[in-house]
Parts: C-alpha cells; sequence; structure tokens
C-alpha cells in the first residue's frame, strides 16, 4: 500500500503523459508556450506500462487517470491504454484532456479499455475560447465531446475554470447546457499552478462566488458529506435532481485530509501532492536496473513523507516550480 504519515491511503494515481499541449490557457501557460522535456527524458511507453503495473498489483492503486500537459499528443496513448487495461486487478481507466483531438481518438480509446474522460472547457462562446487558449479550436472540443459520449467514455465529465471579468457571467448557461446534454459539470477554482506565476488570490472566482452565480437560476441541494468521500468535488443536486454540479474549491476549502492520489510526472517523478515542492526519481532507478521491489520502496518513501496539507489556505504557501503542464492535473 501507499500510506503516508497521517494514514492516508493512495489508491489514485495520475499519469502525465506529456508536458506539451496545443492550447495556450491563460491560466496555464504563456502564450509562447514552455521549453518542453527533451524525448530522453520522458518516460517510454514501456517503463510507463511497467510503473503502472506497479502500483496496481504491488501498491494498492485502483484508479488510473491519464493526464498532461494534453495526454491525446502522446503517440503511444492508445496502446499504453490497452495494456493497462490487462493489468489483474483491472484499475478504472480515466483521461483528462482538453478535448481538441478527441473526435479522432474516442473510439479507439474505448475499444482500448478507456472508461471515461474529463475534457476541459471553459466557454460556450467561441470568442471567449480564443481570448482564453489562444486557439481557435472550439468547435474541435464541442466535436470531441459528441464523440466520447457516442463512443460510450460515459459519464462524460467537464471541467471549467472561471475567470473575473472574462467568464465567469457564463457558469449558469455552462451548466444548463451541460444538463441538456447528460454531461457532469465541475467548476474548479483557479489555482497556483501556472507557469508564469501569474496567479492571483484576489482576482480568483472563489467557490463561493460560483454557487451564487448558479443560484440566480438554480435551486442547489449540498449531497451528504458521505456521499462525497474522497472525491476532490462537494456536488449539489440541481433542481431537486438527480442532476448534479461540483465545485472544487482547492484553495478555499482544501480537501487534503481525505486525499487519497498519488502522482507520476511525464519525466518519472514521483509527486505526493499536486503542490508539493519536491519530488522522487524513478526514472533514473528504473533506468538502472532497478527491481520492482526496489522501486516500489522508493515510491512508498515518497508517500510516506506527504505533509498534512498543501498549505494553499495560508499565508506561507509556495507555489510549485513547475507548472501544471510539467505536474499533470
Amino acid at each position: 500500500m501507499l500510506l503516508d504519515g497521517f494514514g492516508r491511503q493512495a489508491v489514485d494515481l495520475r499519469v502525465s503523459l506529456t508536458d506539451r499541449c496545443n492550447l495556450r490557457c491563460t491560466y496555464c501557460m504563456p502564450e509562447q508556450g514552455l521549453q518542453w522535456l527533451a524525448k530522453p527524458e520522458l518516460l517510454t511507453d514501456e517503463e510507463i506500462v511497467r510503473l503502472v503495473a506497479l502500483a496496481v498489483r504491488d501498491l494498492g492503486v485502483r484508479e488510473v487517470r491519464f493526464t498532461g500537459g494534453e495526454p491525446l499528443l502522446r503517440p503511444g496513448l492508445v496502446s499504453i491504454v490497452a495494456a493497462c487495461a490487462e493489468l489483474a486487478p483491472r484499475p478504472e481507466l480515466s483521461l483528462t484532456t482538453n478535448g481538441v483531438g478527441l473526435a479522432r481518438t474516442a473510439r479507439a480509446l474505448r475499444e482500448a479499455g478507456l472508461d471515461r474522460v474529463n475534457v476541459s472547457l471553459d466557454t460556450l462562446d467561441e470568442q471567449t475560447f480564443h481570448t482564453l487558449t489562444r486557439r481557435r479550436r472550439h468547435q474541435d472540443v464541442l466535436d470531441g465531446l459528441a464523440a466520447a459520449e457516442r463512443a460510450g467514455l460515459t459519464p462524460v465529465k467537464l471541467n471549467a475554470v472561471l475567470m473575473r471579468g472574462v467568464n465567469d457571467h457564463e457558469a449558469p448557461e455552462l451548466l444548463a447546457w451541460c444538463l441538456e446534454r447528460g454531461y457532469q459539470l465541475r467548476f474548479i477554482e483557479q489555482m497556483p499552478l501556472d507557469a508564469q506565476h501569474g496567479w492571483d488570490r484576489s482576482r480568483m472566482i472563489t467557490a463561493e462566488e460560483i454557487l451564487e452565480l448558479l443560484a440566480a437560476r438554480f435551486t442547489l441541494t449540498p449531497e451528504p458529506a458521505a456521499v462525497r468521500g474522497a472525491a476532490p468535488a462537494e456536488r449539489w443536486l440541481v433542481d431537486g435532481g438527480p442532476a448534479t454540479v461540483g465545485v472544487i474549491a482547492s484553495v478555499t476549502r482544501p480537501f487534503c485530509r481525505a486525499c487519497d492520489r498519488t502522482r507520476l510526472t511525464a519525466d518519472g517523478q514521483v509527486r505526493n501532492c499536486l503542490f508539493a515542492t519536491g519530488e522522487t526519481d524513478l526514472r533514473t532507478a528504473l533506468r538502472s536496473g532497478a527491481s520492482d521491489a526496489e522501486l516500489g520502496a522508493l515510491w512508498r518513501v515518497a508517500m510516506w513523507g506527504k505533509k498534512a496539507g498543501a498549505g494553499i489556505d495560508g499565508p506561507q504557501f509556495n507555489q510549485p516550480d513547475r507548472p501544471m503542464s510539467a505536474i499533470g492535473g
């Protein structure tokens, strides 16, 4: 098992497959992009599958989420998913994507064994999409969502970040649009993981503000706390249910106490927290001939040192040097 010093067990593995992305979201990276990882620094497909297999077989991981950057840019994605779907015990497999390339890959991913997708979509307006992402790919994302639904990658979940004065007025419209299509919407507070370190707490749309925006159009009833478990999103029944909307309040209402995640970066580093300032290098050990037992021991030590909380809600919080695109969401 992957236990930390506070008794939490990590059963949810987030695997970043690449730091590259085909969008340039203002809350994530600068317009010119970043200095991407060189190919030799990235884990190979075989190395990724070996580490996922180790986590599932020996370390108690039950859920695997593939992330980026943009994971659909990883050439070997379908084969990685297929290999992980053959593991025993078989983990739940999901993918977080910007949706740009999903229309052409959804069916192949489903046939390979992917269970569901989370798609980032912050706006229904094409021009606002361009303002936020600096790319004109809005229709591609909409097509990708429809393709995911047709392929059976359900429930299709949407993640949305609201930016003050840009798309915050769209919150009720986004929810109504998702309800019509059966998509599950989750709003996420903007987090301090941007490459340019321009995050400003005072300008962030908080969870309370998001709920106020939604309450102007919908009746929201909180789900019982027991239903949430270790999920990052607090959920509300919309107009009595059964449809729900979630809010991930990573900044104003951190959920560290119930966190059950461990993270593997595209270059083979274990992160025991999304906001950690340190990492444990598995890639070097793996390429030096370490056994699965030795790799597992390194991973267990990394998780044992996890802090009680990220401290993001306090004045002493230090933003990680590595941006979201390198860490994996």
